[in-house]
């Protein structure tokens, strides 16, 4: 493999060897053999909570990550009364420590193998899309079952350069999380929105969980008679801090990047998907938010989805501004003729081109339709009706031949999702929810309404009676229904049942075309990805494999960036600018007990020699994307100096395209959040419990 440029990709640990020059050159003392391996520390520490990162800074299981990470359970343990997202948690005993949620989990990755040739084998350019897919589809089932014979595991295989090799992942999956410790928010989401993706940045992301297990030391569900999870490798944390050009590694569990995509599928995203996906968000959260106006408890069961939604809202803000501010399409154009001229010269098959941007615009295509389809079903009642009568049909068949995501390994998530609705669920703000996104959908192009669709649709005005016509508002009622089959559900007058049993028929067209969809792709894209390496090694490139939610490990420096002529950044920030932030108006407000200790200098230890004060924040020019949130900033020893939580508004194209000149990831200094612990909150009992190297006195 060629070296890497800048500090480009996202890495599977299994090619960290053949970047030993490269780390080298940025100055990382781990060995890359060492920093490879899956059993050994800093890997063995890393974990993934299902959409965001963390790791073990202790030997009983306690795990640190981001304040956002961690909002659903501080949220789900939060009323009007008790409010801890306001005023933050904490555990002084280990019986103290309160319950994630029934849905909440953590996934360490113990073993990586190459399983393409399974996964491939007896597969023929004969098939259809469909029959592709199913093929493809029950390989990996069966090699997942076979993986999962212990049920301590979870196992995965998924596909990457987008399906030109598969790898099967076996993570060791706890189901008993804790919360332990969170500062109010008023430090974890300082700045809130405002600030969110903006640099400078002043806010304290983090939070502590703790991982359960049963007595014999294996994964169980929940219970007081549990134990902390013995880990086995856990994160030293220094307190001696980075300066400017200081070398990071950071490990985690990035979400999904596109950098291999073609420059018709940027401008499908720039010009349709992302405005249509932006003007759905504003509306869903502007209906939330009126129907919850004056009700504090709607107000706290509701903040975690909206917060949700507003994240998202605000990176597609973001994507949609680089993509105007760079003409990334143009770029990807110039890319994309080079490489066309060099495949042209070095393939026989001159029609293949041409079967990639038709299999691409069928995708395209139905892309439209899905949309539309998820506007359609805008209401959790809906959802998880749809849901459970699915669910009822699968169930009636072996287990092997059930949908993935419906097998008897999937109930109990479930059951977790819908009981997770108990906390996050009002009949009022659903019913506004539904009733608006109904009327939405009315006005979207009717060429991406799916066919027969519309007719069995309620009307918006009718969708008051369908609330009270049904029960699965009700979390126990709801929860009963996943022991139904589907004779029990023909016969229910459930009006959301009702409704699901009618649009069934429609979704599983949708999803048999996005099967045909997918199937074509998976055969068509990994002959371009295949050719794309080829061409990338033929210039000294560098070839990693999208992000896809699987651990890898990514490089840079602590670096200060220019986001326009004339306008340069450092890339730190410190405790005297909340200060300078705090307004005593959301989201500036700062507890005062903070303030006090920043007024009075009580900086102690975390006390930086250049910057005179504490530092909060830092910049890097790691390569990063979602699901890094939480990810362990690391120095070149390996010691723990940070938490990934965002990255600057000027970045959040990387996703598509990596610029080392203005991509930066935000990251919480280790020295905020120990100070934070010890000088604000007096989280001893916690900082007790980690292994710490403080600076010589």
């Amino acid at each position: 493999m060629s070296m890497a440029y800048a500090d480009e990709g996202q890495w599977q640990p299994h090619q960290l060897p053949q970047l030993k020059a490269e780390l080298k050159r940025v100055g990382i003392a781990l060995p890359a053999d060492k920093l490879a391996d899956l059993t050994k520390a800093p890997l063995s520490a890393m974990l993934s909570l299902g959409g965001c990162s963390a790791s073990f800074v202790s030997d009983a299981g306690l795990v640190v990550t981001n304040h956002h990470c961690a909002y659903g359970a501080i949220q789900r343990n939060s009323s009007a009364q008790k409010n801890y997202i306001s005023d933050g948690f904490l555990a002084k005993t280990m019986g103290e420590e309160l319950p994630a949620g029934s849905d909440s989990r953590m996934y360490i990755t113990d073993k990586v193998d190459n399983v393409t040739a399974q996964v491939l084998q007896g597969i023929t350019p004969l098939m259809t899309g469909k029959e592709r897919h199913a093929m493809v589809e029950n390989k990996i089932k069966a090699l997942i079952t076979e993986c999962e014979q212990d049920k301590a595991y979870r196992c995965s295989i998924p596909s990457f350069h987008r399906g030109l090799e598969y790898y099967r992942i076996r993570q060791i999956m706890i189901r008993d999380v804790r919360l332990v410790y969170a500062p109010s928010d008023k430090i974890g989401n300082f700045g809130g929105e405002v600030d969110n993706f903006e640099w400078p940045r002043h806010t304290g992301d983090f939070s502590f969980l703790r991982a359960y297990v049963g007595k014999d030391g294996r994964p169980a569900d929940p219970s007081p008679d549990n134990v902390p999870y013995k880990s086995k490798d856990f994160l030293t944390i220094s307190a001696l801090g980075l300066k400017n050009g200081d070398p990071i590694l950071l490990a985690g569990y990035p979400g999904r990047t596109s950098r291999y995509k073609l420059p018709e599928e940027i401008r499908f995203a720039r010009d349709v998907s992302y405005p249509k996906r932006i003007a759905e968000s504003q509306s869903d959260v502007e209906v939330i938010n009126a129907a919850t106006q004056g009700n504090p408890d709607a107000v706290v069961r509701y903040a975690s989805v909206v917060k949700g939604i507003n994240n998202g809202l605000k990176k597609t803000h973001g994507l949609v501004d680089g993509f105007n501010r760079k003409d990334i399409a143009a770029i990807k154009d110039e890319q994309d003729a080079e490489f066309r001229s060099w495949f042209s010269k070095n393939n026989p098959d001159k029609d293949f081109l041409k079967e990639l941007d038709t299999v691409i615009a069928s995708d395209m295509a139905l892309t439209e339709e899905e949309f539309a389809w998820s506007v359609a079903n805008n209401s959790e009642l809906l959802k998880s009706a749809r849901t459970l009568y699915r669910l009822a049909l699968e169930t009636a068949k072996p287990d092997a031949q059930r949908e993935a995501g419906f097998q008897q390994r999937d109930v109990a998530f479930i059951a977790a999702r819908l009981n997770r609705l108990e906390q996050s669920y009002m009949q009022n703000v659903d019913q506004a929810r539904y009733t608006a996104a109904l009327q939405r959908y009315n006005k979207l192009d009717a060429k991406t309404h799916p066919q027969g669709l519309d007719i069995l649709l309620p009307m918006p005005e009718s969708v008051a009676g369908m609330y009270q016509q049904s029960e699965l508002g009700n979390t126990t009622k709801r929860l009963a229904w996943l022991k139904q089959d589907a004779a029990a559900f023909q016969q229910s007058n459930d009006a959301f049942i009702k409704l699901a049993i009618k649009l069934h028929d429609i979704g599983m067209t949708l999803e048999d075309r996005r099967k045909e969809v997918n199937g074509n792709l998976e055969r068509v894209i990994p002959q371009y990805m295949q050719a794309v390496i080829a061409w990338k090694n033929s210039q000294g490139k560098p070839v990693y494999a999208d992000a896809n939610s699987t651990l890898r490990v990514t490089y840079g420096t602590v670096a200060p960036y220019s986001p326009q002529d004339g306008v340069s950044k450092g890339p730190f920030t410190t405790v005297e600018g909340i200060l300078e932030k705090q307004t005593g108006k959301e989201p500036f407000i700062a507890p005062e007990n903070l303030l006090t200790a920043i007024k009075e200098k009580r900086y102690g230890v975390f006390k930086d020699a250049a910057l005179g004060t504490v530092p909060v924040d830092f910049l890097s020019s790691a390569d990063t994307t979602g699901g890094n949130s939480g990810s362990a900033v690391l120095n070149k020893n390996g010691e723990l100096v940070g938490l990934n939580f965002d990255s600057t508004y000027e970045s959040i194209t990387k996703d598509w395209y990596f610029d080392s000149a203005i991509t930066r990831a935000i990251h919480v200094d280790i020295r905020y959040l120990l100070w934070v612990m010890k000088e604000v909150d007096h989280a001893d009992n916690v900082l007790k419990e980690m292994t710490i190297k403080y600076p010589a006195k």
